[in-house]
Formats: structure tokens, C-alpha cells, sequence
């Protein structure tokens, strides 16, 4: 009954109103396009990109997309349901490792800590790749680490390995790094001792590449090993070289999880400091206690990986929100138990980041309202062009910022009275209706801020034979909202498409149109063969005389 209960909940949590806004470029409008091209051409085998081979990303959850279009349609909420899904299936999950590793109300507790945080949530409202991968990778690394409590140790390979092979379809070859350090940190840090047996290790080897020679085995059968190759290249080069302008410092993440994740994030500090104490610690069993140590690892592994990689994305360190909401139920369970107390600075510390991202939402409403006012003193045209947008805000709105750092303060006040469960209740539920708050009234009217003039361009040309293409900046947004056909397209075209030479010089077949954003506009404007014919909120319309 509770895990029909608590799937209820997430679905309502999760998967209403998912199409409310459009998908933003890149990453959600890159996967539903892909997915969408599969569905238009029938070639579910390659991943494409403008009807081109794409060899950056593997195909398992662009087939969910595409799937989840088959049934729904080709729209944004079918190109977000399969992680809204995937996020249905990980408080599952979490209530049941709970429920076996310490009780039922653990397990509660996990999954609500999990729902009630910032970007764990969010996460589960988008179009992106990260929930899935982590989820596959997650489960992968959980069967590994019950081989050895297992009375089916062999089953527990087979599925860890078929799991593993499922995070590689999803995202590459990163699930196979991940997984290799976690394993090497694990036997380092258990004095290199592992209990997990050889064959046990081949086990999941050999299942993780059967896994994912379902695709790249017949990807290299059918096509050669062209595709593969240039898809190993470009995860290399991730690694290495900062990508699309995504640098950053070594600590980018461990801010990025401080504040995204809050408010597990503050208990997993108050983890630090307890660590030592080992009266605090539950009556664990061995097993228990065991996966602590492999959700540790996890942790460590994923954020110094992700801190030394030189491109810097937020949803990178995404896989640190499984183990840290783990360690984070355990030090709330604890509490709850009475086996310690929280410390002042870290009820603080709630009270402050609370305040903070109370005031940014309470005092977004005031930027649409008194945007004339700000425009002048803003130094970036895109930002001074995309404020002009027409997008409607109330003094009434604020109210859901005041309201947040209200119910944060009254968390803070009743666990500093020792009232534990009722501060705990209020500062997690209270989190949860305000992202879902945000999510409903705040994101669509950013994006229309954003990207909402480049998308309503982008959607007149739906069902029209002609080119579309940006100018001096990087987009999907022209591909997925045309929805662009396959064919017509001329062999020069698609070998000049990147630098638009043809579409702008060459004799084309049939009208070409344009778009960039206003601070690269001037050369556009000088160009001979290219006219205005329009400008909003940040970007300019050209077609080509």
C-alpha cells in the first residue's frame, strides 16, 4: 500500500503540467529533437541531428523520447515524461533500499528528502538526460555492493552488470569511469579488502557490454566503426577541453550542490561533523553499514571527478544528489532518534540560504515590474532587449517568496525548541510547493524572457518549405520548433550549414531566414544579401534578399 501511495504522490508531483513551458536550448531541445528525427525518418538505430549522424549521445533515453512521442505526440510534455517517470521509479526505489537497510519510516523519509530539495526535484521536470543516467548507474552500483550480502550473489552481478550497461547506453562511457573509481576507491578505503569475488566482477563486465552491445555492437555491424569512433572522440575531448564555453573553477560543484541541493545539503554538513562520533550512529547491519561506505565513495568519486573535468555544467555533479540525499536521511533519522542534536550554526545556516532563495523569488516580480526602470542600468543588450519582453507580474507574487523564507524561519524556530519532526515537516513540504510554485508561475515567464521571441519565431514557420537558421550563436530550437522535414536539402547545404555560407551566398532552391541575437546583429545588418524584416526582445529577423 505505501508504494502505491508514494508512486501516487511523485506521479502528482512529477508529470502535471510538464508541457507548460517549451524545452530550452540546448540540452532538452538537443535530446527531443533527436528524438523526433528518429520518429520522422524510422532510423531508431543512430542518433541525428539535422537528418546528420550526432555521435555525442548514445540512444537509450532519446528511444524513451521517442516512445513516449509515439503515445503522446510530438510535444514538450511527451519529451519530459520519461524522466518524470524515472523520477517516480527513484522514490520508489529509495523507499524500498530504505525500508530493507533500516525501516519503512527511513525510507519515507529518504524519498521525501530527495522530493523536497531544489534541483533533485527539478531535475525530474525536465527534458535532460542526468535522472535516467543517474538512476541506471545508482541501481548499477547498489546490486554491486549487495554481492556480498546477497544469497544470490551471482543474480546480483547479472543485474548490476545489466544496469551498468544501461547508464553507458544512456549518457557513454562516464558510467563505466564512475563505476571503475567507485569500485577502486571502495577497496582503498576498506584497506584493500573487497568481498566481492573475481568472477563476480567479470559477471558484471560481461553483462554491462552485452548490455550495450545491443546498440554500439549492431551500430558497428551496420554502419562500421565510423559512428563508434567519433563518439569516443568527442566523450575524450569532454573530459579534457572545456566545452561550448563551460569552464569554471575547481569548486563549481561543491557550490552548485550546497545551494541546489538545499535543504539536504545542510544535514549532510551536519554528517561531517557528527561522522566521528560513533555513538551516534544507528544499530546498523553489516550490510547497512556497508552501503554507507559505497554511498560515500559514490559521493567523493562523482564530485572530485566532475571538479578536475574541465567542462563545467550543473547537471554533472547530479549523480552526488543519490548518495547525498542518502547520508542526509540518515543524519534526519538520527535526530529523529535523539541521538544527537543539531548545532546552531547549522540551523543558521538552514535560516540563511532559506532567506536567500526566498528573496531571489520574492523579488523576481519586481524586475518585470520595475524592468523600465532597471533596463538603463543593465550593460548587456541581449539582457536590456530580452526585459522588454511583455510578460506580465504582480506585487501579489511576491507572496510565494515571503511565504517560503516565513515557513523556513518557522522551521528553524521549532527545531531550535527541539520540536524536530514538526521543523523537519514544515522546512521539506514547504521546499516542495514552493518549487512547485516556481516551476508553474516563475519559469514559463522567464522563458519567455529568455527565449520566448526566438521560439514564437521559430513555430510561424511550422509546415513552410524553407531554410531557418541562427546566426553567430549555437541552437536546436530551429530544428525542433519548425519541425523540419527530412530531404531537399542539397549536398552543399549540409557541408556549408554550420557557417551558413551557402544560405547566404549561394543560389538557393528556396527562401532562407535568419536569426541572431542583437549584440552580433551589426554585420547581419551590413550584409548585402540579407534584410530585417523584424526585431523582439533581444533577437533580430533577417531574410535573405
Amino acid at each position: 500500500m505505501k508504494y502505491l501511495l508514494i508512486a501516487i504522490v511523485a506521479a502528482l508531483l512529477f508529470i502535471p503540467f510538464l508541457g507548460a513551458v517549451h524545452l530550452f536550448d540546448w540540452d532538452e531541445i538537443n535530446f527531443a529533437e533527436a528524438a523526433r528525427e528518429m520518429i520522422v525518418t524510422g532510423n531508431y538505430s543512430q542518433v541525428q541531428i539535422d537528418f546528420q549522424p550526432f555521435w555525442e549521445k548514445p540512444p537509450l533515453f532519446i528511444w524513451m523520447q521517442a516512445i513516449s512521442m509515439n503515445i503522446f505526440g510530438i510535444n514538450d510534455f511527451a519529451a519530459r515524461l520519461p524522466n518524470a517517470i524515472v523520477g517516480i521509479a527513484t522514490l520508489l526505489t529509495f523507499f524500498h533500499i530504505g525500508k530493507k537497510q533500516v525501516d519503512e519510516k527511513f525510507g519515507i523519509w529518504w524519498a521525501l528528502i530527495y522530493a523536497g530539495s531544489w534541483l533533485p526535484h527539478f531535475y525530474f521536470k525536465s527534458g535532460i538526460i542526468d535522472p535516467t543516467f543517474n538512476y541506471f548507474i545508482f541501481v548499477a552500483l547498489y546490486f554491486a555492493s549487495r554481492i556480498t550480502w546477497s544469497a544470490k550473489p551471482t543474480r546480483m552481478a547479472i543485474f548490476s552488470g545489466i544496469f551498468l550497461g544501461l547508464a553507458v547506453l544512456t549518457k557513454g562511457p562516464a558510467a563505466f569511469l564512475i563505476a571503475v573509481l567507485a569500485l577502486l576507491v571502495y577497496w582503498i578505503v576498506n584497506k584493500f579488502r573487497i568481498q566481492i569475488k573475481i568472477v563476480h566482477l567479470l559477471l558484471i563486465m560481461v553483462f554491462s557490454l552485452l548490455t550495450t552491445a545491443l546498440w554500439f555492437g549492431y551500430e558497428i555491424a551496420a554502419h562500421g566503426w565510423w559512428f563508434v569512433n567519433e563518439f569516443v572522440v568527442y566523450q575524450w575531448r569532454l573530459f579534457s577541453t572545456p566545452d561550448a564555453g563551460h569552464g569554471g573553477p575547481f569548486f563549481y560543484h561543491w557550490i552548485v550542490l550546497l545551494i541546489g541541493c538545499f535543504p539536504a545539503s545542510i544535514f549532510l554538513l551536519s554528517y561531517f561533523q557528527t561522522s566521528r562520533t560513533k555513538s551516534i550512529y544507528l544499530q546498523q547491519s553489516g550490510e547497512s553499514k556497508d552501503f554507507r561506505v559505497w554511498m560515500w565513495v559514490l559521493f567523493w568519486v562523482v564530485l572530485l571527478l566532475f571538479s578536475i573535468v574541465k567542462t563545467k555544467i550543473v547537471h554533472y555533479s547530479s549523480l552526488c544528489y543519490f548518495p547525498l540525499s542518502y547520508l542526509a536521511a540518515l543524519q534526519i533519522y538520527r535526530l529523529l532518534e535523539g541521538r544527537f542534536t543539531l548545532k546552531g550554526w547549522n540551523i543558521s545556516l538552514i535560516m540563511v540560504i532559506g532567506i536567500i532563495l526566498g528573496l531571489a523569488i520574492g523579488l523576481l516580480p519586481l524586475v518585470g515590474i520595475y524592468k523600465h526602470e532597471l533596463i538603463p542600468h543593465i550593460g548587456d543588450p541581449f539582457a536590456r532587449a530580452n526585459l522588454e519582453a511583455d510578460v506580465p507580474f504582480s506585487f501579489g507574487e511576491m507572496g510565494y517568496g515571503i511565504g517560503y523564507m516565513i515557513l523556513v524561519i518557522v522551521s528553524c524556530v521549532m527545531l531550535f525548541n527541539k520540536k524536530v519532526k514538526q521543523g523537519l515537516l514544515c522546512l521539506f513540504i514547504s521546499t516542495i510547493f514552493i518549487l512547485e510554485a516556481t516551476v508553474l508561475n516563475f519559469v514559463p515567464k522567464v522563458e519567455k524572457f529568455s527565449q520566448g521571441a526566438a521560439i514564437e519565431y521559430f513555430e510561424s514557420f511550422i509546415g513552410k518549405d524553407v531554410y531557418v537558421h541562427p546566426l553567430s550563436y549555437h541552437s536546436y530550437a530551429h530544428l525542433y520548433y519548425t519541425r523540419k522535414q527530412p530531404g531537399g536539402d542539397p549536398a552543399y547545404y549540409k557541408e556549408n550549414q554550420k557557417d551558413n555560407k551557402w544560405l547566404l551566398e549561394g543560389n538557393i532552391d528556396k527562401p532562407a531566414y535568419f536569426i541572431c541575437r542583437i549584440q552580433d546583429s551589426a554585420p547581419w545588418r551590413a550584409h548585402p544579401n540579407l534584410e530585417v524584416t523584424g526585431e523582439k526582445n533581444g533577437f533580430v529577423f533577417f531574410k535573405r534578399k
